[in-house]
């Protein structure tokens, strides 16, 4: 399945549910499918969880 049709698929899902349940509707299924998505992509391997938490390492910036 081309990334085309599934962002039809999601595009189509959310205005259902703006239409039938309203703007928290939309949002709940905006959200729930962000997690599936990330879900998903840590499945595959294409992320992994150190991506969110790692932190940003400064260098010593002074003036």
């Amino acid at each position: 399945m081309s990334m085309a049709v599934v962002g039809m698929a999601a595009g189509m899902a959310l205005a259902f549910a703006g239409y039938f349940g309203g703007f928290g509707a939309f949002l709940l299924v905006a959200a729930l499918g962000a997690v599936g998505f990330v879900a998903g992509r840590l499945l595959e391997g294409d992320l992994e969880l150190g991506d969110f938490f790692r932190s940003r390492e400064r260098g010593d910036r002074r003036r």
